[in-house]
């Protein structure tokens, strides 16, 4: 009887140690694994951030760009007159067709299309950019204000426009790139001032008529 048990014995024994090593390597693969998605979460939250950060740049940039490109609706004007001449080519079979009025009512239609782009064109050229306009409520600010406060009174003095935080984050940014604001932090919350040079430069511009 005692023959028998041996063998039984020494073979559980094995199995025992084979599922204790393999219990072992399958916890350390876990590890090295969750090690590896924990810096691959770190990888993807900073890219997010910086993802963040320049779409807000880009759409700062953006607002400048429109503004600068907002003259272009005058040079389209004059293609439009071409579409007319292919609406009436069965006048010209009969020989009889008004020679003089198609011109003036080209030149007429011309003429109000060219209106309204002037107009826009106009209104485009005139408004200010997102970071005139922050430089602008900054200066006659007595206080440090933060970008929340700057967007709100914005929203308040432009309604027309939208103006997002982090957008206005942006454009401060770039007035504290340029000297022409300053950044200051109290606690966890970072408020921004006018400098004195940004504040000369802008009593020395002409107001806009």
């Amino acid at each position: 009887m005692p023959e028998n048990t041996t063998p039984v014995t020494e073979l559980t024994s094995h199995y025992v140690n084979q599922v204790a090593g393999d219990l072992e390597q399958n916890l350390k693969e876990q590890e090295r694994i969750t090690a590896e998605i924990t810096a691959l979460q770190e990888q993807l939250a900073t890219l997010q951030k910086d993802h963040t950060i320049l779409v807000s740049m880009q759409q700062a940039l953006g607002v400048t760009a429109s503004k600068g490109t907002a003259v272009a609706p005058d040079s389209p004007v004059v293609p439009a007159p071409r579409k007319k001449p292919t609406a009436e080519p069965g006048k010209h079979r009969t020989g009889k067709a008004e020679p003089g009025a198609r011109p003036r009512a080209r030149k007429r239609s011309a003429k109000r299309t060219a209106g309204p782009a002037a107009a826009k064109a106009a209104a485009g050229a005139a408004q200010p950019t997102l970071v005139e306009l922050v430089r602008d409520h900054l200066a006659q600010q007595s206080e440090p204000r933060s970008a929340a406060e700057v967007a709100e009174a914005l929203g308040k003095a432009h309604p027309e426009r939208a103006f997002q935080t982090k957008v206005v984050r942006t454009a401060l940014e770039s007035l504290v790139a340029r000297n022409g604001a300053q950044r200051t932090k109290q606690g966890t919350s970072v408020f921004y001032t006018v400098t004195a040079t940004a504040e000369s430069a802008r009593e020395a511009r002409p107001p806009a008529e």
